[in-house]
């Protein structure tokens, strides 16, 4: 009698007992056992010991091509000469000075130089707090409270911003937030600059913030005619105009979606790859707006109309020495002109494997990020001419489909993000990389027909 083939999940666990073992472990100390939602998935999440270059390399002995590349932090992989020089040369010198450091500045100083629009520049330590704080500046300076965000497109879990982020988008993304905080926050459609114009016309709008490329790591694309059209509204109407490059910033170019769509916004929220792959963030944008923060020294208006803003690690200098280390090797624009080439190469090279193997579906995005769709072409999901559904390319392949080939992915030596099926590459990848992802999502693919996973 033959023994039937075990299944994804099995082959998966079976390889994996080391991190099994951790898990157990971690259920029994933190919430689902995992200290980020993205991180959790079934049968159990695997545990990394070393990483390099473009690799990680889990307890069990396992490679992977890693297509996470530290959430889209780590532009130029992992541990990057440079930067691990940085921190340790730094760490010599101290972690935390309660006090200014001339590394700050330099942080500053080139973000300045790099990003559109950038005249000031306030750190943080996360993206949520970036978009929380730009709120906040855009309200107090215009006088109005009204905000607007569309669907799908994620600005952290503030409670201002749990709303319409996943289908179905009546729901917040999370529960403990009363629907008054709500209230002030209105929801647009994708690429619908109609809906918008009328938001605007019957509320006092402060603010209009979306992701430029796309919500969720281009989940659902952000056509460019619209971000034109949303300059223009909001020049015309004073509103500030916000967008949220926490994912695009110093990857789709140098100076990011501003640069590559060349739409400048009035204020822009950074994090990820601005801190060279360690916890940090920034606000920036016109002067005359970031200028809501600074002291003046008029006690009244400082008490009763600046706007206060205060971070424990806020531009400390461990983080600012990996930050300097890695923007002054991505100011040039090369990492990212090499690696926009390198993503149009794997976005081709897997929707050519679709095509040989007769499946359905697509690889889509930008730059030198990429999500999986499989059970629709391009077409189909209006991805050609900017008819997409919202609701429909959030929903993607379904949770069946996209964790059997997030499992198989693994197995064949690939890590991507299993929540959207997407991937975010990063400068150590090399050619022969991209023709291994290919590789391994080619055996991947076959081996969900053979499931009867795919038709």
């Amino acid at each position: 009698m033959t023994t039937p083939r075990p299944t994804i999940e099995q082959q998966y666990a079976d390889a994996r007992p080391k991190s099994k073992a951790l898990y157990e472990r971690a259920r029994a100390a933190m919430p689902s056992g995992a200290a980020h939602d993205g991180r959790y998935f079934a049968p159990f999440p695997f545990y990394v010991e070393r990483a390099e270059g473009a690799r990680k390399w889990d307890v069990d002995g396992h490679e992977y091509l890693d297509c996470w590349s530290g959430h889209g932090a780590l532009m130029l992989g992992h541990k990057h000469p440079a930067v691990v020089k940085a921190i340790t040369d730094q760490a010599q010198k101290g972690l935390h000075y309660s006090a200014g450091s001339e590394l700050e500045v330099r942080w500053a100083e080139l973000v300045r130089s790099i990003v559109p629009g950038a005249e000031r520049v306030r750190f943080t330590l996360t993206g949520t707090e970036t978009t929380s704080l730009a709120v906040r500046v855009a309200r107090a300076f215009t006088g109005r409270d009204y905000i607007i965000k569309f669907e799908s497109h994620f600005h952290g879990v503030h409670d201002a911003f749990v709303a319409a982020v996943k289908d179905p988008f009546e729901i917040p993304a999370s529960a403990g937030v009363p629907a008054s905080t709500l209230s002030t926050t209105l929801v647009a459609p994708c690429n619908d600059i109609d809906h918008v114009r009328e938001l605007l016309e019957d509320h006092q709008v402060a603010a209009i913030i979306l992701e430029p490329a796309g919500g969720r790591s281009m989940t659902v694309p952000t056509n460019p005619k619209f971000l034109k059209e949303l300059r223009e509204e909001t020049r015309r109407r004073g509103v500030v105009l916000i967008f949220d490059e926490v994912v695009t910033g110093f990857r789709m170019a140098a100076g990011g979606a501003q640069e590559y769509f060349g739409v400048t916004a009035d204020l822009t929220c950074l994090a990820k790859a601005v801190a060279g792959g360690l916890p940090g963030a920034a606000l920036t944008g016109r002067a005359d707006i970031m200028d809501m923060i600074a002291f003046t020294g008029d006690a009244k208006r400082d008490r009763t109309r600046r706007v206060a803003d205060q971070g424990t690690y806020s531009g400390t200098p461990l983080v600012a020495a990996a930050a300097v280390a890695q923007l002054e090797i991505l100011k040039t624009g090369e990492v990212q002109r090499e690696l926009n080439r390198k993503g149009d190469r794997l976005r081709a090279g897997m929707n050519q494997t679709l095509k040989t193997r007769g499946v359905r579906g697509c690889v889509y995005g930008a730059s030198s990020m990429f999500r999986v769709f499989l059970g629709a072409d391009a077409a189909e999901l209006g991805l050609e001419d900017w008819t997409m559904d919202a609701a429909r390319l959030d929903r993607g392949m379904g949770g069946k489909l996209a964790g059997a080939l997030h499992l198989a992915l693994l197995v064949n030596g690939v890590d991507i993000s299993r929540g959207n099926s997407n991937g975010w590459m990063n400068g150590a990848m090399t050619d022969k990389d991209i023709d291994q992802i290919v590789d391994a999502f080619d055996r991947s693919i076959v081996r969900l027909q053979e499931d009867r996973l795919l038709a």
